[in-house]
């Protein structure tokens, strides 16, 4: 309910500084009350109390135009001693007091240089700063050691006290927005990275503690991607995505058969007594000019055409260097997904957050890649559990791998089979109406890529519009519900939304997190080389083999975007017009024109600023529950919007809504083109579908024919409660052999659990 009186009102600050008053910010307070009391509590009793504390503004201070913030505490102290909430009001009082003792004894001078403390970590390079170099094996000068010393707190509050404006940061602590990763700040980090492999390979690349040499067979190609995303991870807050894994992995592939073959051969040679009829430096000249593990025996003739034998002996040697090759890569890729889901980044506080990107190479080599990728994810980790990391991404293409004439349709129907059991790999369109656009024949940095949960980087106003080298430099997302809630008709304020209001205030907030990305960008660009050894001093990011010690970093870090996220479109509809775009064509048509009009809004800003504004549909698990909580103690519960825990991801279908597959695809699809800064669907199933993999390919396909450009699909995966096996467990769990209800004896368990049988 809107309220008059406030409108005039100024709120003087403890510093002096005059504010209009906000009623918002009295929820707030009276959330972290109870946030500091209960972990439960039903959220309507906040706004209970946010609106008595209100009353009571209104009737004490009812003469004045100005009061102080002390003021505003004490009429919540009254409020919740009068509603008997004892502990609340003793906790928020405690708090208040232990305050205003810290401020006291906080005086300007310990103030300064706690200041300057924080300041010579965050802000200094290691040559200026001993404290950041008190420990050898941490580099001081990159943002994981940085990290470190401060902690992520500290970092958050200092950014918002001392490097962002006070607009930005009140805007964040009041729900209105979200700045990701805030805690990086100061460290200037970016977000996520596509990761040209190629390149790292061609030279080798040192991890800033030893230089590792180009890799000479596949298994030390995965290796090094391993090392290459543990790497780059210490000096980025998002992920890592490798953009075309399987062209990356195949000419390790051919390596390892060069050397395959050329030993089995020398081996049979020998053995067969034919060694002074073979010049092998010439058989070993031939074998190191081959372009692929498929080729001509003819190349061969000089040596098969003295005898029988010897052509036997070449195709025999042929048969077992390949065998051998497919194993070899079958476990490179095992022990690349083994290590993704152990090796720690972050000083041992994470294991990366890694993806895959693959599928469209077509080469004897790059299908070998595939398959085996696919069949290590498969058969699972040790203990049989379905890998978590990486998020694998299978690329489909038609001509390639959709069509049952493509050459590679079987690695398509394998990766859905592979999906139905584990989850993954997700699957991405490279025939969608946005990303088909970007595709050049025969040049596979061209194919768009998706990182973890949905994150697309590819457009460009800055340089090529290519995928790998580049990634996202931060992203702030907006509470789209609370703008509708103010200008709809959920409130019961009006029986028609105020759409010009909407788009009004919906603008304003774009303006507000432009400048905010801005200001951040000039943060990053203020760093140097020397605080991303790896990330810019192995050349990962796109042209950062030309800077030097004392460049600055824009002229590299403008190939990056700058996202503004959204969530919670469904409760936005329904606060504005009562529906969300699940249920009625209507609401559907204005979902697509909030979300058209954000995207040109972006757009706008490319041009104006020429750089890469892009709009993100986020993912906003968590950050959902956050926006709903701190709605729900301004507004109350309303039904269908602030009544459930979370606000639903981006753009997508409330999960609670009853729907078909198709259905959803097809409302969901239509978004797609405008959130240029990533997006996915999820489409949830019933039941095992390992053994219905028709059935799950059909659902691919509808996600293919509604222009999605990045799709999941869920389904249950069981955890066996005796033995910790995780996949789909029928009547028996392939682990242990136990039925379900049944005991399981000890010793099998622990027999698994040290030698795996």
């Amino acid at each position: 309910m809107e309220r008059d009186f406030f409108n005039d009102i100024v709120v003087v600050k403890r510093s002096g500084q005059r504010v209009s008053f906000n009623p918002i910010k009295v929820a707030i307070s009276v959330k972290k009350g109870f946030d500091s009391v209960y972990e439960e509590y039903d959220e309507k009793n906040v706004n209970k109390v946010k609106e008595k504390v209100l009353d009571y503004i209104e009737k004490e201070y009812k003469d004045r135009k100005t009061i102080g913030v002390e003021d505003v505490q004490d009429a919540i102290e009254e409020v919740l001693q009068k509603m008997k909430y004892t502990e609340v009001y003793e906790s928020f009082k405690g708090y208040r007091e232990r305050r205003a003792a810290s401020r006291e004894a906080f005086v300007v001078k310990q103030q300064h240089k706690f200041v300057k403390a924080i300041e010579s970590l965050g802000l200094k390079s290691a040559t200026e700063e001993n404290a950041k170099r008190e420990n050898a094996n941490v580099d001081g000068d990159g943002p994981m050691g940085t990290m470190l010393h401060f902690g992520s707190t500290v970092s958050k509050e200092f950014a918002k006290a001392y490097l962002i404006d006070s607009k930005y940061a009140r805007a964040h602590d009041e729900g209105a927005i979200h700045i990701h990763d805030l805690d990086f700040w100061a460290m200037g980090t970016t977000t996520c990275m596509q990761i040209d492999l190629n390149k790292l390979f061609k030279t080798g690349f040192s991890t800033g503690h030893g230089y590792l040499r180009t890799p000479n067979s596949i298994a030390s190609y995965s290796a090094l991607a391993a090392i290459a995303i543990q790497a780059n991870q210490n000096e980025q807050h998002g992920g890592q995505s490798i953009p075309a894994f399987d062209y990356y992995m195949a000419p390790g592939v051919l390596k390892t058969f060069k050397k395959e073959y050329k030993q089995t051969l020398f081996n049979l040679i020998e053995f067969e007594g034919f060694k002074e009829f073979v010049n092998f430096d010439k058989v070993e000249e031939i074998i190191d000019k081959l372009e692929s593990i498929e080729f001509d025996m003819s190349l061969f003739d000089e040596f098969t055409n003295k005898s029988e034998k010897l052509k036997e002996i070449f195709e025999y040697g042929y048969k077992l260097a390949i065998n051998k090759t497919d194993r070899s890569t079958y476990q490179a890729m095992e022990a690349f997904i083994h290590n993704l889901n152990t090796m720690h980044s972050r000083a041992g506080a994470q294991v990366p957050f890694s993806s895959v990107n693959f599928g469209t190479d077509t080469s004897p080599e790059g299908r070998m890649v595939i398959k085996n990728y696919l069949l290590a994810t498969d058969a699972g980790l040790g203990h049989g559990e379905t890998p978590i990391f990486p998020i694998s991404i299978f690329k489909v293409k038609e001509g390639v791998n959709y069509n049952k004439e493509d050459p590679s349709y079987d690695l398509f129907r394998l990766a859905c089979r592979v999906s139905a059991k584990r989850l993954f790999p997700n699957f991405s369109f490279l025939d969608s109406s946005f990303n088909k656009p970007y595709l050049v024949k025969g040049d596979f940095n061209t194919e768009v890529c998706y990182m973890g949960c949905r994150t697309r980087v590819i457009g460009n106003v800055c340089g090529p519009e290519v995928t790998p080298g580049r990634g996202n430099l931060s992203f702030t997302s907006i509470n789209l519900p609370r703008i509708g809630l103010k200008h709809g008709i959920a409130l019961g304020e009006r029986t028609k939304a105020d759409m010009k209001g909407f788009y009004e205030e919906l603008d304003e907030m774009m303006d507000l997190v432009k400048g905010q990305l801005l200001q951040r960008f000039e943060c990053q660009c203020s760093k140097s080389i020397n605080n991303f050894k790896f990330l810019l001093g192995s050349h990962v990011w796109l042209n950062s083999e030309k800077l030097d010690s004392h460049s600055k970093l824009r002229t590299v870090l403008k190939h990056g975007t700058l996202s503004i996220g959204f969530i919670g479109l469904a409760e936005t509809l329904k606060a504005l017009i009562g529906e969300h775009h699940g249920e009625s064509e209507k609401a559907q048509k204005l979902g697509l024109e909030i979300i058209k009009h954000m995207r040109e809004k972006c757009d706008e800003y490319s041009k104006e600023y020429n750089l890469n504004f892009t709009l993100l549909a986020t993912p906003a698990e968590g950050l959902s529950g956050r926006f709903v909580g701190i709605d729900r103690s301004i507004y109350g519960k309303i039904k269908g919007i602030t009544d459930r825990e979370y606000y639903t991801n981006s753009f997508h279908v409330p999960v609670y809504y009853k729907t078909t597959v198709k259905h959803k695809i097809e409302v969901e699809g239509k978004y797609h083109k405008y959130t240029n800064a990533g997006h996915i669907s999820y489409i949830e199933l019933d039941g095992d579908t390992v053994n219905n993999v028709d059935a799950f390919e059909s659902v691919v396909r509808i996600m293919h024919d509604n222009d999605i450009g990045y799709g999941a699909i869920n389904h249950p995966v069981d955890r066996d409660p005796v033995c910790g096996y995780v996949g789909v467990i029928k009547d028996v769990c392939p682990r242990c052999g136990r039925h379900e209800g049944e005991g399981v004896e000890m010793e099998k368990v622990n027999c698994y659990d040290c030698c795996g049988r």
